[in-house]
């Protein structure tokens, strides 16, 4: 069966639907003292899962009249700074970022029985090394960041090939530039908390959050 094929749902089967975790369990003992080596353990393991598209994060940002939104991105590094993406500088979300650099990113790694939240506070990256990514990317990838309005109304789907259609007329052969719209981004984490699912819906749920000394304290949370 096509595991995208859509089934009727009814309230009774919404109630209905439940599963246990058994995946497996999280201890203290066995947590690395620093949140972003227990994070880089656990995204390899996705890495090598059945799970699709395991860089994926939804990340939530506020608007300027405090309505918090969501999308999902993808993680394209991790590095002393924090969690990298890539977005353009005009959409919706780099708006709301601007306005207010607080964030926070879930990743859903839903068939390991794990989530991942990261709290923090959000900047752009220099530059040059929003070049280097920018130009690493398929040529189509940077013809389409080039061909989109991110987050502005269109009238059709047909107008946004068109558009795609006149930017490869533009570049031609050409080496494409990287728009001035257009960059990357970095999560500097200031919270981050680890959710095991537990059976009998007895989770394992951890947080690190960083003190005034720059130092990670870990506890235990309530499922």
């Amino acid at each position: 069966m096509n595991r995208y094929m859509l089934k009727v749902i009814t309230n009774m089967s919404l109630t209905d639907e439940r599963r246990e975790y058994l995946y497996g369990q999280l201890n203290r003992a066995n947590l690395l003292a620093a949140p972003e080596d227990q994070f880089a353990g656990w995204m390899q393991q996705a890495l090598g899962s059945t799970l699709d598209d395991p860089t994926a994060m939804v990340l939530a940002s506020v608007d300027a009249d405090g309505q918090p939104w969501q999308r999902t991105v993808l993680l394209k590094g991790q590095d002393k700074r924090g969690l990298v993406f890539y977005s353009n500088y005009e959409s919706n979300k780099a708006q709301q970022m601007a306005g207010n650099s607080q964030v926070s990113v879930l990743f859903p790694w839903l068939v390991m029985d794990r989530q991942v939240i990261v709290i923090g506070v959000v900047r752009r990256l220099p530059t040059a090394e929003s070049q280097a990514y920018f130009h690493s990317r398929p040529r189509d990838s940077q013809l389409a960041a080039w061909t989109s309005s991110q987050s502005q109304p269109i009238s059709s789907r047909e107008v946004l090939q068109e558009s795609f259609v006149a930017m490869q007329e533009r570049f031609g052969d050409d080496e494409i530039p990287m728009p001035e719209f257009w960059g990357g981004f970095a999560i500097e984490p200031r919270v981050w908390e680890f959710w095991q699912g537990g059976e009998n819906r007895l989770h394992d749920r951890f947080r690190y959050t960083l003190d005034d000394a720059g130092q990670w304290g870990i506890a235990r949370l309530s499922p």
